[in-house]
């Protein structure tokens, strides 16, 4: 038999900590800097770390030089994790001790007060919602799939969906309700918000977005960040940079011809065909794309052909990698690092923090 209690934190907590996971890796962390760093200073810079010959040798102090930026890279990458792991783990125990005393409020058991506000609130998938999620796959099945052969996996996917939106829900109502102040220190990344933007120059709230228009999670995304923006009017600036990754082999053509849209005031309109055809940006198809809207083609070719804007598409997925991403998609919310597809909820508990200060 399920324990309840178990299925209560594996809903909600794990929920939370899953959020990070959402989002395409470009690579998996190396090793860890802590003991890279350990390891040389165990070295002073005069110290003989080598010879060879007839009396050659090299210092610390040269060896250093050298590897001095790639330390540099890992301990900035630690300090991100661990930064990472405490904040992670600071939501879950606010959410434990938010459903502990909600359910105190209410008689209830944590495990009644989860039946009440997720479990008996889910409603079984409609045939409709089943059939567009089998649609939306469709490309990707086996030659001959029927709907009935995933129905099951379908109506589990649609069911946890509406599990985690109702643990979104419940969560931000509690912390609301609870005023909830987070006062850990949180580290911010120096990011130069450079780019397309939208939104007021001087926005309280800026938020600089990294992302790639063939990774699924971005798509995803933007649809949450069209909500965020619409849920504060006047209130942030977003900024969007090129962060192509190179196992999308459309990726970086698509970044760059956002540009050229851009250098004829039509960036965010491309930008939001190229997400809404993501499966279909080869060059010809973004030149179509860019002759619905308006723009002019002979230029808009002659400036994706020419490679004119790939220098600012390369300028901005270094600028990402120094700032320490990894993956897409990538926010940076007055500096604070927000990575993957995470809910509106999410975005709107940092901005509403950063609005507050």
């Amino acid at each position: 038999m399920n324990n309840p209690k178990f299925s209560t934190f594996s809903v909600v907590l794990a929920a939370v900590a899953a959020l990070s996971l959402a989002g395409c890796n470009r690579y998996e962390a190396g090793a860890c800097a802590q003991t890279a760093k350990a390891a040389q200073d165990e070295a002073s810079p005069s110290s003989v770390v080598a010879t060879w010959g007839s009396g050659e040798k090299l210092t610390a102090a040269e060896l250093d030089k050298e590897v001095g930026p790639e330390l540099r890279k890992m301990e900035k990458e630690h300090r991100k994790k661990m930064a990472e792991a405490r904040r992670e783990r600071l939501d879950q125990l606010i959410i434990e001790r938010l459903l502990k005393t909600e359910a105190t409020k209410r008689g209830l058991s944590e495990e009644g007060l989860i039946k009440a506000e997720i479990e008996d609130k889910v409603v079984a998938p409609s045939e409709a919602d089943i059939k567009k999620v089998f649609d939306g796959g469709a490309d990707e099945l086996p030659p001959g799939s029927t709907i009935d052969q995933f129905r099951e996996r379908i109506v589990e996917f649609l069911t946890q969906k509406q599990k985690q939106e109702l643990v979104g829900k419940l969560v931000e109502k509690l912390r609301k309700d609870g005023n909830v102040q987070v006062l850990l220190p949180v580290e911010r990344i120096a990011v130069e918000a450079k780019g397309p933007s939208r939104g007021p120059e001087d926005a309280k709230v800026t938020i600089v977005e990294f992302s790639d228009f063939e990774c699924p999670f971005c798509s995803k995304a933007h649809d949450t960040v069209e909500k965020v923006m619409a849920a504060y009017p006047g209130k942030l600036r977003l900024v969007f940079r090129q962060f192509p990754l190179p196992f999308h082999p459309h990726a970086a053509k698509a970044a760059a011809a956002a540009l050229c849209a851009h250098e004829q005031g039509k960036f965010w309109e491309l930008h939001d065909a190229l997400f809404t055809n993501q499966k279909a940006l080869e060059a010809d198809q973004v030149k179509g794309y860019a002759k619905a809207l308006g723009l002019d083609e002979a230029k808009f070719a002659q400036c994706l052909d020419g490679g004119q804007t790939s220098k600012t598409v390369e300028a901005d997925a270094a600028a990402g990698k120094e700032a320490g991403v990894e993956g897409t998609p990538a926010f940076f919310i007055n500096g604070i690092f927000l990575s993957g597809a995470q809910p509106e909820e999410e975005f709107k508990r940092i901005i509403d923090q950063e609005l507050a200060r």
